[in-house]
Order: C-alpha cells, then sequence, then structure tokens
C-alpha cells in the first residue's frame, strides 16, 4: 500500500467513526521552545496526542493536592503539615526530595511541601485522615482504591509513555470514579 492510499484510508476511517489519527498543521500547537522543531516529527506528534492526558493528571494531581491543602488547614490551620496528621515517613521523604533540589541549585517548585508530595503519599494522607474527609469523600476504601489505580495510570504519562487503548479508556473511567466519590 503507498503512503498516500495509507493517507486516502485514514482520512475514510476519521469520517466513519469521527476519530482523528493524524496530526494536522491546524492541529499542531505552536511551540515556543526554540528547539522544539529539532525534534523527530513523530516524537513531536506523540507528545501533542498525550499532552491531553498530561493536562488531565496535571489538574487532577493539583485539585487533590487542593483538596488536602484545605480540609487539613480548616481542621488544623495553616501550620497543617506540621501536625501529627502527616507520617513522619512522609515528611522525611519531602524534606529529602527539597534537599536535593536545593542541592542542585534549582529554583524550588514551592514553598508548600505537599508539592512534594507523590501521588501515593497523597492518598495516604487522605486515607490517614479520612475522619476530616468524610464530608467531601464517600468512601475510604474506593478512595484508597481509585487513588491506587490512578497512581498506576499516571506512570506511562508522567515518564513519556504512549497510554494504550484500554489504558486511555481506564484512565477516563477512574478520573469518573474519583468525581463520583467527591459528595
Amino acid at each position: 500500500m503507498s503512503g498516500a492510499q495509507i493517507s486516502s484510508e485514514m482520512r475514510k476511517i476519521e469520517r466513519e467513526k469521527g476519530v482523528t489519527l493524524r496530526t494536522t498543521k491546524e492541529g499542531r500547537k505552536a511551540r515556543k521552545h526554540e528547539d522544539y522543531a529539532n525534534f523527530e516529527q513523530s516524537i513531536r506528534d506523540d507528545a501533542s496526542w498525550m499532552s491531553e492526558y498530561y493536562e488531565i493528571f496535571y489538574c487532577l494531581e493539583v485539585s487533590i493536592r487542593k483538596l488536602i491543602n484545605d480540609t487539613l488547614s480548616e481542621a488544623e490551620g495553616a501550620d497543617w503539615w506540621n501536625t501529627n496528621r502527616v507520617a513522619v515517613g512522609i515528611k522525611n521523604e519531602v524534606q529529602a526530595i527539597k534537599n536535593r533540589e536545593e542541592q542542585a541549585a534549582i529554583t524550588l517548585r514551592s514553598d508548600n511541601p505537599i508539592d512534594y508530595t507523590t501521588f501515593g503519599q497523597l492518598s495516604q494522607i487522605i486515607t490517614d485522615n479520612f475522619d476530616l474527609f468524610v464530608p467531601i469523600i464517600s468512601s475510604k476504601s474506593a478512595v484508597s482504591r481509585v487513588l491506587n489505580q490512578l497512581n498506576l495510570l499516571r506512570g506511562p504519562i508522567a515518564h513519556c509513555c504512549p497510554l494504550a487503548a484500554d489504558e486511555r479508556d481506564r484512565l477516563k473511567l477512574a478520573v469518573r470514579d474519583w468525581f463520583r466519590l467527591l459528595s
């Protein structure tokens, strides 16, 4: 099959199924980084395609951090991080990350310690303090299960690997499950 035939078949499938299989010039985001064009087009196409899933995870993770911060601040005050509401192991890991960033002479990502936590640690903070989240989240076991699933799905996105079709479906369902858990 020639390139023209493949392209024609792809356009036909796109019309019939209502999907986009190819990145069009109009669909590509303009990039400001001067060296972006030096990457292979196929890599840039994958990056553009995966950016949707990164954005979903970015919004999800930031909103979960905000939920935790708001809930624990309301219960313990602005200095909640320094109370017994956060496991010592999490505090130690966060401090180690902050120390590494300081020693690397890079700009610290944040002044807020929760911004240094992993997705798994966010889940632990919620489940360890579930008494505070009862008015917001409907089930402790369900929140643990959903956040565990999301943490597994986060890996390929965070480490620049394309998501398989089944994993894209799982991500949609897991995000929907998360919002269903919120009362």
